[in-house]
């Protein structure tokens, strides 16, 4: 007689399911959810060997998952013949298209609802929990606000009738107060913002706020919330996120929202587990063929550095680059002689950042040149912000922390990529800032600077991060060009 497998699911909170099994049945979910984080090897903790390098998403002791998980507990019990007790009994809102519709043209939104951020705000209120996946310029901004109105009407007269927003920066926690009051929302009156300098505490039903500002907030303060809105949510998988998330433990309703995952299904798997399953709204290709994103084309200069007489370490190597006399000049010159605002984004701001922008401000006679960092305020912030949408001959020369992802800036004409970087997230939120449509149309150009400093026949590491930012391009079937420069030394 053969016994049948079978475990069993129960919903624990909002948070996390609790599944019952034999050992065995244990052991292999665990196996299952556990995934290599990228980069474990340089960790001190698995060079110390306490740590093997592997996130378990699966807690073998408390039987603990993601709620946002339970798809793939149902396959993978599918695929292995193991019968589900299932307890948790998840399933997706009916809400009747005709309602939808009636809810949307209520609105008397002052802008046109694009198709697919229709079908991405049906898809959010019938799942309660999801990823959005929306590039940048594809209007996340309006689709937030569908989903916040919407639940603010559901919530109303529950003991949780908060909805709390989510964002990286205090520049988007202005710019989506913004953005809802120009859709027709009074912001003013409804809305609570929190970052520096703001109360924790409010009797409005909607905030906004920074995840560095709530996230030491005590378990008690998000029990009011009945829905979380995570924008920029590639962002959540830091630790201090995640436990803003785990502390929403009756938060039924959870919508993130990002234009780019890093790649790694770790990733994908964490941040599906505190919100939901992916779901891809719309691609930047589709967006460029509708003529909704500008055009976009690379010019790939690879700097040729002739000099090289040892190897570099990776440290050495970026001083050597961001302390380099003639690479610093070119870049300067390459800012000038571009036409249109230019937005040129570094790593270090005390290193390389205000050597930049002393080089450019020096020469720049006819243009208007910006500094921003994380020192800089966010009312200075919005200030540049606004001033360059109106200009069309500025420089803004960043931090990538500051202006790499979310903010919105409708004029800009150009990008440099002053200091390499293969981050997968950072560089396509950075080429976003340039893809939105400009008043006359133009299309976006981006000059990625990399730097050729092979000795001995072994490409160094910066270029060596080149080569994956090409594979990106690759992927998203950018059109670009490769351009050698003999660099001069100085």
């Amino acid at each position: 007689m053969v016994l049948t497998k079978y475990i069993v699911i129960e919903k624990k909170n909002e948070v996390y399911l609790k599944v019952e099994a034999e050992p065995s049945i244990k052991r292999d979910l665990s196996e299952y959810f556990a995934f290599e984080m990228p980069g474990f090897k340089f960790t001190p903790q698995y060079r110390s060997r306490v740590w093997d390098g592997k996130i378990r998403l699966f807690q073998y002791a408390s039987g603990q998952i993601y709620v946002g998980l339970y798809p793939y507990i149902l396959d993978w019990c599918k695929k292995n013949n193991i019968q589900v007790v299932d307890g948790a009994k998840i399933k997706d809102a009916r809400i009747k298209p005709k309602l939808v519709e009636k809810f949307l043209n209520a609105l008397k939104l002052p802008h046109e609802i694009r198709d697919y951020q229709k079908e991405a705000f049906y898809y959010a209120i019938q799942k309660k929990r999801c990823l959005l996946l929306s590039p940048t310029g594809s209007g996340k901004s309006l689709i937030i606000y569908l989903i916040l109105i919407y639940n603010l009407l559901k919530l109303k007269d529950t003991k949780s009738d908060k909805i709390l927003i989510i964002v990286p920066t205090t520049s988007l926690v202005e710019q989506l107060f913004k953005d809802f009051k120009e859709y027709g929302y009074n912001s003013l009156r409804n809305i609570h913002k929190i970052y520096q300098g703001y109360s924790k505490n409010t009797s409005k039903r909607v905030v906004i706020s920074t995840w560095q500002s709530v996230y030491q907030q005590p378990k008690k303060w998000f029990s009011n919330f009945g829905m979380i809105i995570g924008d920029e949510a590639h962002l959540f998988k830091a630790v201090s996120l995640t436990k803003i998330m785990n502390k929403l433990e009756d938060c039924k309703y959870r919508v993130g929202l990002t234009g780019t995952l890093d790649g790694s299904k770790t990733h994908k798997l964490v941040l599906e587990g505190v919100f939901g399953s992916v779901n891809k709204v719309i691609s930047t290709n589709i967006l460029q063929e509708r003529n909704q994103l500008s055009q976009l084309k690379i010019y790939c200069l690879v700097l040729q550095h002739n000099n090289i007489k040892s190897k570099f370490d990776y440290r050495e190597e970026m001083n050597y680059l961001i302390k380099h006399k003639g690479r610093n000049k070119y870049i300067r010159n390459l800012c000038i002689a571009l036409k249109g605002n230019t937005l040129c984004l570094f790593q270090f701001v005390e290193k390389h950042g205000k050597d930049l922008r002393e080089l450019i401000a020096e020469k720049a006679k006819d243009k208007k040149v910006f500094y921003v960092h994380g020192g800089v305020d966010t009312d200075e912030r919005e200030y540049i912000r606004q001033i360059t949408e109106k200009s069309d001959n500025a420089i803004i020369i960043a931090s990538y922390g500051t202006f790499s992802t979310g903010i919105n800036i409708r004029n800009l004409h150009n990008i440099v990529f002053s200091s390499p970087s293969k981050s997968r997230i950072r560089n396509l939120q950075s080429i976003g800032r340039g893809l939105r449509l400009k008043d006359n149309k133009s299309d976006a150009t981006l000059y990625d600077i990399s730097d050729n400093m092979t000795y001995n026949n072994v490409p160094n590491y910066t270029l060596r991060h080149f080569g994956e930012r090409l594979n990106i391009y690759k992927e998203e079937k950018f059109n670009y060009e490769i351009h050698k420069v003999e660099l001069k030394n100085e």
